[in-house]
């Protein structure tokens, strides 16, 4: 029996990097929202072994995918003595800061764990979803969330009264940011490295309020400063999308990919034309509502 998942993506309402750590990381405090795009899984059971094909022939279908090393810890973890087909459609672009990949590798294991009877736990869950990468254990959620530490450590919220009713528009430039160089290029913007901790629950507080300019104007993403330099038609989004009416426009993630926030569906529906038309037909975009229908 085939197993059908959908994959979602996110955004970085807010994204702080506070600097390097003795361990190599870096210590950052980040606002996670779900954003409705999503990638879709098929699971089929099958008597052993891991076999994984995608719609994408640019993404690997071995060791090196995420969904394939979920999979891989799953089984290993579980103790379970089976196999599993997966083929993966993939919709939302690699290397954009939407956490397409970490959505992926989440689903994997909320999915394995009901097809063979829930042998593990949701502690033991979140602790091999931690061991994907640092983005993996929030998709474990379905809502948004406050992570610290490298980002691993999560408090999940409720839906932010001051989003109600707003929208989400989503523009990916064709082109991918790699995670490595965007965060080996924040020392030369020691501004942006050395961010005052704290600032993510002042922007919590005002989400959690009634006024949505009031929570818009607190996003942030400490990475805009190198990325906005290498890649300056990324602000150029920003800027299109807030001289049209954004309360907020922002890069996602390390990028590629920015996000404005919108007052509602039909107004962030009407900015996916004028967006093609100034930066080319073939842009990648989408129109959600921030809280799924």
């Amino acid at each position: 029996m085939t197993c059908v998942r959908q994959s979602p993506a996110k955004v970085n309402l807010f994204l702080n990097v506070l600097g390097r750590r003795a361990d190599g990381y870096h210590e950052l405090e980040t606002i996670l929202h779900p954003l409705a795009v999503h990638d879709t899984l098929y699971f089929e059971p099958r008597p052993m072994g891991i076999q994984l094909t995608c719609n994408d022939p640019a993404l690997p279908v071995d060791g090196r995918n995420l969904v394939w090393r979920a999979a891989e810890r799953f089984f290993a973890a579980a103790g379970v003595r089976a196999g599993v087909r997966i083929h993966l459609e993939k919709r939302i672009p690699q290397g954009a800061g939407l956490g397409g990949g970490s959505a992926n590798a989440a689903v994997t294991l909320r999915a394995l764990n009901e097809m063979f009877e829930r042998p593990l736990s949701d502690p033991a869950l979140h602790e091999l979803a931690a061991g994907l990468g640092s983005d993996v254990p929030f998709f474990l959620l379905d809502r948004p969330a406050l992570a610290t530490g490298r980002g691993e450590c999560l408090e999940a919220q409720d839906w932010f009264p001051a989003l109600r009713g707003c929208a989400f528009v989503v523009v990916h430039p064709g082109f991918g940011i790699s995670t490595a160089w965007a965060y080996g290029q924040l020392a030369r913007f020691p501004a942006l490295l050395k961010g005052a901790p704290g600032r993510a629950r002042q922007v919590l507080e005002a989400l959690q309020g009634s006024d949505v300019r009031r929570a818009a104007a607190g996003f942030f993403n400490s990475f805009e400063g190198p990325a906005f330099e290498k890649f300056p038609v990324l602000e150029l989004y920003c800027e299109f999308l807030r001289d049209r009416g954004a309360l907020a426009a922002r890069m996602t993630g390390s990028g590629s990919a920015v996000f404005a926030l919108v007052r509602d569906l039909a107004a962030a529906e009407a900015m996916v034309e004028p967006l093609r038309s100034r930066f080319g037909a073939g842009l990648w975009t989408a129109a959600v509502p921030v809280v799924p229908c």
